[in-house]
């Protein structure tokens, strides 16, 4: 009796042979390309909340439109992120993000001279399909071009990241006040990606092909794995945390006793946080293969510091905004599992666009339900309920998304099933 001998997933999906790899000048230029890139994929949200209502004012915007403005980031990043692997097929992923910046650099430039509210939007959401951009093809490029320098890279994009958003938050209000102009405070950000602009015009004959479409993995692919769902709901649900923290930490303590400026330092030190992190996180989770243990670090810093909230918010304000601060360090992983979490340029740019956009979309849902909660109770505890729910949540889906396994696996794992059954 013969043995019938399965093919491996390597040999029934065979992965093209790869592009010849720059030289070691090119990789340095694409390095310094991701980290200017990576400082430019915030710039046009963190501007803007410091100055709302100057920017409001100047360009005659209602209630309403100020509503739409803060909503169009988490929009922009679902519905940008979501077109991302079709446009890096089509273009390939240097001419992409090269446009990216442009729009980016576009867009804050132009809306800082618009003069009705439509135009201000229009501009402002030319300059997030940038950002959305960006968010979804920075983890693809390091994985094609850094395989084996996946946690420095990680570290680089994530502390570029983290510093751009830093300095447009912080930054703004001193420009305006130094200059009297909220159009310059605004439109000074596109210096920025006019100088990330540059490392990627010179990469362009570095350059891979563009993709082949019979390699496209959509969403519902995607999410029909373990990997790709545990991924996107992971995201999700930090998305949220963060969100909430951003919008409300600075009510809530304010609420509780503590004044506006010493809320808002709580606040500024809660982001701040973001950097060492970014610096240490990436290296650390690209060590080890199995990531669960830091999942339980940020859950434990998480229910610490929920807890001293509830409890007493004021005692030990400063231990407890440290440890959400460390718990929302959830967010370098869940950039960093995408590279983690895949094998191939294509597959971590799937995984990263799907649980960017559906993700994003549950970020925004965040802050709405916990000031729903706030409004509705008059108090704090519900809305902390509420976050305790997403991070149990996060924690569950981070223990499993934690296990070295691989969404490429995953579908030709499903894909071989298939067609056993089919012959079958």
């Amino acid at each position: 009796m013969s043995t019938r001998v399965i093919p491996r997933s390597s040999e029934m999906n065979p992965v093209p042979a790869a592009p010849a790899r720059p030289g070691a000048g090119a990789l340095l230029l694409i390095a310094a390309g991701i980290a200017l890139a990576a400082l430019n994929l915030r710039t046009a949200i963190t501007s803007v909340g410091p100055l709302l209502d100057e920017v409001t004012a100047g360009v005659g915007m209602t209630a309403v439109g100020a509503g739409v403005l803060t909503t169009l980031p988490v929009l922009s990043f679902a519905l940008f992120g979501g077109l991302t692997p079709a446009l890096s097929r089509r273009l390939g992923s240097h001419l992409l993000l090269l446009l990216a910046l442009a729009a980016v650099t576009v867009g804050l430039a132009g809306r800082a001279l618009a003069d009705s509210p439509p135009l201000f939007l229009g501009l402002s959401v030319l300059a997030l399909s940038g950002g959305a951009v960006g968010n979804v093809i920075l983890p693809a490029l390091v994985k094609q071009h850094f395989p084996h320098r996946v946690g420095l890279m990680t570290t680089v994009y994530t502390t570029a990241l983290a510093l751009g958003t830093t300095i447009a938050a912080a930054a703004t209000v001193p420009v305006y006040e130094s200059t009297g102009q909220w159009r310059v405070a605004l439109g000074s950000y596109a210096l920025f990606g006019l100088i990330a602009v540059l490392p990627w015009l010179l990469t362009l004959r570095h350059r891979p092909a563009a993709g082949d479409g019979a390699r496209a993995l959509g969403f519902r692919r995607v999410l029909s794995t373990g990997v790709g769902l545990q991924a996107m709901l992971y995201f999700g649900t930090q998305s949220s945390i963060a969100y909430i923290m951003f919008g409300w930490y600075a009510q809530m303590l304010r609420d509780e006793g503590m004044s506006a400026q010493s809320a808002g330092l709580a606040l500024s030190y809660l982001t701040l946080l973001g950097i060492p992190m970014s610096l240490v996180l990436p290296t650390l989770l690209t060590r080890v293969r199995d990531q669960r243990p830091f999942v339980l670090m940020f859950a434990f810093a998480y229910l610490v510091g929920l807890g001293g909230l509830w409890i007493s918010p004021m005692n030990g304000v400063w231990v407890w905004t440290t440890l959400i601060g460390i718990g929302m360090g959830s967010f370098i992983y869940a950039l960093t599992s995408f590279a983690l979490r895949t094998r191939t340029g294509e597959g971590t740019a799937a995984l990263s666009a799907t649980s960017q956009s559906l993700g994003y979309l549950m970020g925004g849902a965040g802050p709405f339900l916990f000031g729903l909660l706030h409004e509705l109770t008059g108090g704090w505890h519900a809305p902390l309920l509420l976050v305790l729910v997403l991070v149990l949540g996060n924690i569950a889906a981070g223990w499993l998304l934690g296990r070295p396994r691989y969404l490429e696996d995953a579908l030709a794992a499903r894909d071989e099933a298939r067609a056993l059954r089919n012959r079958a």
